[in-house]
């Protein structure tokens, strides 16, 4: 059969299209880059530690990879329709690949439909992908068992048959991984101490100064609380300065090693803090979109487990000199990082079981 140059035209512009079609945005089409790559970190704040942890894993892991142009980008504090903004313009800019981590996901649906229309790939880094959203690839660790392993430790300082009030406090109320946290630890308390009552969770507050102020007013209205537990980076601050202002020691648990939060470890006012190890989000979501440009092979699908830690008086010293400077955590994490990108299928489950 012979075409005429017209229809070979249209013949053509059609099978490019399917070419486009076929490439799942999600884990990303087209061959191995040699050259330098073009990728983002889109986050959801600069101002809390949790975010600045995994923004420095991100720019370990470009530095690692080699001939990366690395834009990180992020609102100077929660604010998610000016970060749908960034994440759209990083899409326009950095074809590579983006990783993202947001705590308003639910806007992200159809700027990640953009992304997968535009055939940038895409990692979910700390916050499960909205469903419908194409992302394949969610990079976090598990919030309900760290909520547990919170808990667990807590006990140690909660005699068996201990009766009275325990507190929790939840930064962003509906946000799913900060819930989950504190679900983790309601299990092991209502089964290990099941004569403690548990009141809340309340809303804590997300920014530093409204966190104190609201955590203030909860130990004011529950003065003689067993323990204070929150989920999120903020409360371990508050509740060690509450306890210096007003020279009580009460039990104090929370999330995120933020430095004020290990300073309270090592001085006696937070028992515990589980870290949900953010640096190798960052770290492990960028080196991979990497690893896929240089290489052509698509992303791998699922939920990628980087795991947790528990900071408490025994290893207080060894994080604190962890967390000194960007040089020390990438110290630190090296053996774990390359342990971790060299054997996916380690750490890899469902994307199902991460909700």
């Amino acid at each position: 059969m012979v075409f005429s140059r017209s229809a070979r035209l249209a013949l053509a512009c059609c099978c490019a299209v399917a070419l486009v079609a076929c490439a799942s945005p999600s884990t990303g089409g087209g061959g191995p880059k040699n050259g330098p790559l073009n990728l983002a970190f889109s986050y959801a704040t600069t101002s809390q530690n949790p975010f600045q942890e995994m923004a420095f894993g991100a720019k370990a892991a470009a530095a690692d990879a080699g001939q990366v142009n690395l834009a990180d980008n992020a609102p100077s504090g929660i604010n998610g329709p000016m970060q749908v903004s960034q994440f759209q313009s990083a899409i326009r800019t950095s074809a590579d690949g983006v990783a993202l981590q947001t705590l308003t996901p639910d806007l992200f649906v159809r700027p990640l439909k953009q992304a997968a229309d535009a055939g940038v790939p895409v990692v979910a880094v700390d916050t499960v992908p909205p469903a419908g959203s194409g992302v394949g690839l969610y990079v976090g660790n598990s919030n309900t068992d760290l909520g547990r392993q919170l808990a667990t430790e807590l006990l140690k300082n909660i005699p068996a048959g201990a009766t009275g009030e325990v507190v929790l406090g939840n930064d962003i109320p509906g946000l799913t991984l900060l819930e989950q946290r504190l679900a983790g630890v309601q299990e092991v308390l209502q089964r290990e101490r099941p004569g403690l009552t548990i009141s809340g969770p309340f809303d804590a507050g997300s920014e530093p100064s409204t966190n104190f102020t609201k955590w203030n007013d909860i130990v004011k209205a529950h003065p003689n609380a067993v323990a204070y537990i929150g989920a999120g980076a903020s409360d371990a601050v508050s509740l060690a300065l509450i306890q210096k202002n007003t020279e009580r020691k009460f039990l104090v648990g929370s999330c995120d090693p933020d430095p004020q939060a290990l300073l309270g470890v090592k001085e006696g006012y937070v028992a515990a803090l589980a870290s949900p190890e953010h640096w190798l989000k960052g770290y492990v979501a960028l080196r991979l979109l990497a690893d896929r440009a240089r290489s052509g092979k698509p992303l791998e699908q699922g939920w990628w487990n980087t795991g947790s830690l528990i900071v408490n008086s025994g290893n207080i010293d060894q994080i604190m000199a962890r967390q000194v400077d960007e040089a020390s955590r990438k110290a630190w994490f090296a053996a774990e990082a390359a342990k971790q990108v060299a054997d996916p299928k380690a750490h890899l489950r469902p994307l199902a079981e991460a909700n």
